[in-house]
């Protein structure tokens, strides 16, 4: 009975360690850099575009802030901007 239990604790911290790997894989920083531009300064370059009508969606994701916009004749906007220039790094 006693081997039982220890084989039963012993699979327990083998899964347990293997469903935390993915989770310590994620979690690493994902934040801006210390010196980037405040993201409502970003927003206002989105909302001073021509025919700019509203944002659906802002993300940070590869190093940048990924802003999603509509224009008046609701055709859909994605921008990527540089975090600390604040200048865009690609129109979709």
């Amino acid at each position: 009975m006693r081997d039982n239990m220890l084989r039963i604790a012993a699979a327990a911290m083998l899964a347990s360690a293997c469903l935390c790997g993915p989770v310590l894989a994620q979690s690493k920083d994902r934040s801006p850099p210390p010196n980037s531009r405040k993201l409502s300064e970003i927003i206002s370059k989105v909302e001073q575009r021509p025919d700019f009508r509203y944002i659906s969606e802002i993300e940070w994701d590869d190093g940048g802030y990924e802003v999603t916009y509509y224009t008046n004749d609701n055709a859909k906007v994605e921008i990527k901007f540089d975090p600390v220039s604040g200048e865009t790094r690609s129109l979709q």
